[in-house]
């Protein structure tokens, strides 16, 4: 095998090289140290040893030291005798987390909310506006509005239940039959007998008068009702709409235009109609007196 003349100085030179860096690496390491401690190789009194345990602060003279306790939470159900838990009160407030759940559908299904929020929605499908009032725009009518008519309701509930409750002078139980009975008066003057009395017989419950009617009787009667009424309402409603509905489109049958939507000539005059006979004046004045209040 002929060997390269240059393989041995190569591999000196790279030797070399090699020695060379490890030293000037050492000298770096050494000019580190040199700079961070006293010549005599002791740690300055600017500088922290990493090492060495820190002192702990000596307390200040008139000053006790707190001792810091973890921070708790922590939520009691009520007690009885001997440290047991009470479970009446955490049914209570079980049911008093049911009752705000369901709030909002029974604020809808036994006010006058219904019967609203169904005329209002009859009102612009008969115009044929699809988005205009808008959904929430129609609730927040329908709300306010029902927040207006419920209002003596209201009073009579927080007067007769929820202020003898809050003195103490009834128990929760007492007080929520309280404030059932104003509302149950409310419903019944809605309510058809024929509804009644359909429930009646679809519970198979014998012949009560009508104030020891059950809640459970008393609310889907006044829903069924509600819902009837309602929609009289709203064929009244479309009535003249749909009569502005014929005439355009027997117009335009007419002149031979078979072609151009009738929905698209007849919407400006049925709001033109609706404007012209305020027509949201005479809704919600519909509406008001349409309850036996």
């Amino acid at each position: 095998m002929i060997k390269h003349p240059c393989s041995g100085g190569s591999a000196f030179f790279m030797r070399l090289i090699a020695l060379s860096f490890l030293v000037l690496q050492s000298a770096l390491l050494t000019a580190q140290t040199e700079g961070v401690a006293g010549g005599d190789g002791t740690v300055p009194d600017n500088q922290i040893d990493p090492v060495a345990p820190v002192a702990p602060v000596a307390p200040v003279e008139g000053i006790e030291a707190t001792p810091v306790e973890p921070l708790g939470f922590e939520i009691r159900l009520g007690s009885g005798e001997d440290g047991e838990v009470d479970l009446g009160v955490a049914i209570q407030l079980l049911m008093l987390m049911t009752l705000l759940s369901i709030g909002p559908g029974l604020v809808m299904l036994m006010t006058s909310f219904l019967r609203i929020v169904i005329v209002l929605g009859f009102l612009r499908t008969a115009m044929g506006l699809q988005t205009s009032p808008p959904n929430q725009l129609l609730i927040g009518m329908a709300a306010f509005l029902t927040f207006f008519l419920m209002m003596p309701i209201g009073e009579r509930v927080y007067d007769e239940a929820i202020v003898p409750l809050q003195a103490g002078e009834i128990e929760a139980t007492e007080a929520l039959d309280r404030a059932s009975e104003p509302l149950k008066e409310f419903m019944l003057k809605q309510t058809r007998p024929s509804d009644i009395e359909f429930f009646l017989s679809i519970s198979k419950s014998e012949p009560v008068s009508v104030d020891e009617l059950p809640i459970r009787i008393v609310v889907p009667s006044f829903m069924l009702s509600e819902l009837r009424t309602a929609f009289q309402m709203g064929f009244l409603i479309f009535l003249p709409f749909l009569v502005v509905d014929f005439v355009v489109a027997t117009v335009l049958m007419s002149m031979g235009m078979m072609m151009m939507p009738p929905v698209i000539v007849s919407l400006p005059f049925k709001i033109l109609l609706f404007v012209l006979v305020d027509g949201w004046y005479l809704l919600f004045q519909s509406l008001v007196t349409s309850f036996n209040l």
